[in-house]
């Protein structure tokens, strides 16, 4: 899915060339103004707040761990303790 940053005409032709579903708000100004599932737009933005939440983890952050089975280790671990 694509945000905000996604609503120019080139970047949509683009996205939905490659099969990207746009969650994209219509802009004010915009000549032609798109439909979007206001749902789906309300829990990308859940998404993107964890992903924050996340990142203060140094190691999920820099990416420490080398081998991605680690790398989802710690992110499981940081899941676990923002639940707790």
């Amino acid at each position: 899915m694509a945000d905000r940053a996604y609503s120019g005409d080139k970047a949509h032709r683009l996205c939905r060339k490659r099969g990207i579903r746009l969650v994209v708000p219509p802009e004010r100004d915009h000549r032609r103004p798109r439909s979007y599932d206001r749902g789906l737009y309300r829990r990308r933005n859940v998404i993107e707040r964890l992903v924050g939440r996340l990142k203060r983890s140094r190691r999920i952050a820099t990416r420490f761990e080398k081998r991605a089975c680690h790398y989802a280790a710690m992110v499981t671990i940081a899941c676990i303790m923002e639940w707790l």
